[in-house]
């Protein structure tokens, strides 16, 4: 047993052990070691499945027991959860291309592009990712990303009147189909470089259409976009607002999120009722 020894100073009484120096500070560097491997856990586990303000996330939600969802997801950096702010929301569907890969690719092009490198969305941003096995068109797509947008919808402070949607070549495809299936839910779309189906033009004539094609593709024709929007014209619509650009390829994607006026195109639009 150690013995201990008691010193007095300024009639305070101070002891002193003889606990071995080299065995406090081997103490001292495991206490200090095991600390921040604690803290550096909780930090990925924010960053890694809890939504942080400012901060792309990436998450899964389980949509049945056959089917469950990957997803990207960003809330702007003035997010306050003990404020009532509501916050417009843009649903992003990507193309083919980030199908094949881990969910990060996603984060390739459009606004999960402009989250990634530290831009400040003033929205609430979902971009779940599709299947290799699948397409944005697959019914089982299209009823599984709505059920994600009812879910974040009814988890966050979501200005239902303000969802934005949007997608580039398959996830134009997707778009187009989805704006047709509810029309009433989309304040503004905006498909790029996508086919829709023109028989669908009566139902679409009341939803504001951003439509951007270069004329110059050979993945997906220029005349499939320019087709539907004069479909809808046809149908009596009005809100359909087309984009050429001229000389360009498939990638038409890149010069279209890149406009600014796209995003205060989207801003002026709002339904009339929250659903």
């Amino acid at each position: 047993m150690r013995s201990k020894s008691v010193v007095f100073q300024a009639d305070n009484p101070v002891e002193q052990s003889s606990y071995p120096h080299s065995q406090i500070r081997k103490d001292m560097n495991r206490f200090i070691t095991l600390n921040l491997a604690a803290l550096s856990l909780a930090c990925l586990a924010l960053h890694a499945g809890q939504p942080a303000p400012g901060r792309l996330s990436e998450h899964t939600f389980k949509v049945s027991d056959t089917q469950t969802i990957s997803y990207l997801f960003y809330l702007p950096r003035e997010f306050d959860s003990s404020k009532d702010t509501k916050w417009p929301v843009i649903l992003f569907l990507h193309g083919r291309g980030e199908s094949r890969g881990p969910l990060n690719i996603v984060a390739k092009w459009g606004p999960p592009r402009m989250a990634k490198r530290g831009d400040n969305l003033p929205y609430i941003l979902i971009a779940p990712q599709c299947p290799a096995s699948n397409r944005w068109t697959d019914d089982s797509q299209q009823n599984g990303v709505i059920k994600l947008l009812d879910h974040l919808s009814a988890n966050f402070p979501v200005d239902r009147s303000r969802i934005y949607l949007t997608g580039l070549s398959m996830g134009g495809y997707g778009s187009w189909k989805m704006a047709a299936g509810h029309p009433d839910r989309f304040a503004a779309v905006a498909p790029i470089c996508g086919r829709g189906n023109p028989d669908d033009a009566a139902k679409l004539v009341n939803v504001p259409l951003w439509v951007f094609h270069g004329t110059e593709d050979t993945a997906v024709l220029y005349r499939h976009s320019a087709e539907m929007v004069e479909a809808i014209r046809r149908a009596g619509g009005k809100k359909a607002r087309f984009t050429t650009l001229q000389h360009v390829g498939h990638n038409s994607w890149s010069a279209a999120y890149a406009t600014p006026e796209l995003y205060q195109w989207f801003n002026k639009h709002q339904l009339p009722e929250a659903e």
